[in-house]
C-alpha cells in the first residue's frame, strides 16, 4: 500500500490485503484512522488546519453516504470556499432529499430536506451556493452567516437567495435566515469589513458600503469602505491594506503616503474620518463610541462639499444602490 494516499478498508480487502495489515498501518507504521474504515498517513495530517482536515473528512465519508444526498451546511460552505470561523468541523454535514430521518454519528450529521438544485465540487454533490448560504443563515450565528453570505454574493444573484428562502418556508430557523440575508452585502471585501458593517448597523447607524467621494468639480478623490449617516468616512485597515494596493516598484511606505494624501483631501471636504483594525473589533462598544463621537462632530460642521456616489458593483447586494448625493 502506498504511503501518500487515503486507504479504505473495503478497497484494501478487495485488493487482497488482510485486516491485520490494516491494523499494522495505524499501530506501527505511522498511519491514523481518519474515520471508521479509512486510514491516512500521519504525515499527511500533520500541520493541517481544522478546515483542511475537514476537507479530507469529506473525501473519506462521502462514498459511504446514501445515494440522493449532498454535502451541505458548514461542509458545503467549505467546498464553496466561503469564510467560516473555526470550530464545528469535526463532523461532515450532508442533506438527504427526503422529509424525515435525520441522524448523526461520530463523523456525519444527516439533515433531511429537499436540496435541489445542487452543484458539484470535485465530483462531490453539494448544495448550491445560494442554498448553502440559506442553510448557514438558518443554523449559524448571525455574524458568521452574514460574513459567508457577503462572500457568496460575489458569485450568486440575490434573487437566488430569495428563491431559497421561499423554498425554506416553514423550516426551522427560516425567520432567522430572512434577517441574516437582509443584512448581506457583497460589496464587503473581507470578513473584517462584514463584521464592522454589522456592528455599526446593529447599533443604529446608517451604513453605505464602498462609496466614491468626488470633489466640487466632479473629480474622483477616494473610494471609501463606508459612509456612515451620510457624513462620516469609516475605513477598516486589514492586514493586507498596505500590500494590496502596491503599484509596480512601490513599497508599503509609498502606499501609506498615498493614503495620507487621499485622507487629507477627504477631510478637507468636511468629512470626519475614523479608522480601525482587527484589534478594535474585539471591543465593539468602544468602536461604536468612536463612530458616534465622529457623527456628533460632523453635526457641528457645515455640510461636506463635493458629492458622493455608490462605487460600481454588480448584483452583489439586496440594498437599493443610491445615486450621487442620495446617500448623503
Amino acid at each position: 500500500m502506498k504511503d501518500d494516499r487515503m486507504v479504505r478498508r473495503a478497497d484494501a480487502l478487495a485488493d487482497g490485503h488482510a485486516d491485520h495489515e490494516l491494523r499494522a498501518l495505524y499501530e506501527r507504521q505511522g498511519w491514523e484512522r481518519l474515520v471508521n474504515g479509512v486510514y491516512v498517513p500521519s504525515s499527511r495530517l500533520a500541520g493541517l488546519s481544522e478546515q483542511a482536515r475537514h476537507r479530507l473528512l469529506i473525501d473519506a465519508v462521502f462514498p459511504t453516504i446514501a445515494e440522493g444526498s449532498a454535502v451541505s451546511h458548514r461542509s458545503a460552505a467549505l467546498l464553496h470556499g466561503l469564510p467560516l470561523p473555526t470550530g464545528g468541523f469535526d463532523k461532515v454535514h450532508v442533506t438527504r432529499h427526503r422529509r424525515g430521518g435525520g441522524r448523526a454519528n461520530a463523523s456525519v450529521i444527516v439533515h433531511c430536506a429537499p436540496w435541489v438544485p445542487y452543484a458539484t465540487v470535485d465530483r462531490i454533490p453539494v448544495t448550491s451556493l445560494a442554498r448553502t448560504v440559506v442553510d448557514l443563515a438558518r443554523t449559524e450565528p448571525l455574524l458568521s452567516a452574514v460574513i459567508a453570505g457577503d462572500a457568496a454574493l460575489k458569485r450568486c444573484d440575490p434573487q437566488e437567495l430569495d428563491a431559497e428562502l421561499q423554498r425554506a418556508r416553514g423550516w426551522k430557523g427560516v425567520a432567522q435566515a430572512r434577517r441574516a440575508v437582509s443584512l448581506m452585502d457583497g460589496r464587503s471585501e473581507n470578513p473584517g469589513e462584514s463584521q464592522s458593517r454589522i456592528i455599526l448597523r446593529e447599533n443604529g447607524f446608517d451604513v453605505v458600503s464602498q462609496v466614491e467621494i468626488l470633489d466640487p468639480d466632479g473629480r474622483l478623490l477616494a473610494r471609501i469602505d463606508w459612509l456612515v449617516n451620510g457624513v462620516v468616512v469609516c475605513e477598516f485597515d486589514g492586514k493586507a491594506k498596505y500590500t494590496k494596493y502596491l503599484r509596480q516598484d512601490e513599497n508599503p511606505g509609498d502606499v501609506v503616503f498615498r493614503e495620507k494624501v487621499r485622507e487629507d483631501a477627504v477631510r478637507d471636504l468636511g468629512y470626519p474620518v475614523v479608522h480601525w483594525t482587527w484589534a478594535d473589533l474585539a471591543n465593539p462598544a468602544e468602536l461604536v463610541a468612536r463612530v458616534a463621537r465622529a457623527v456628533e462632530r460632523a453635526a457641528a460642521l457645515p455640510p461636506p462639499r463635493g458629492s458622493v456616489r455608490s462605487a460600481p458593483c454588480g448584483l452583489q447586494t439586496r440594498a437599493h444602490l443610491p445615486n450621487a448625493r442620495e446617500i448623503a
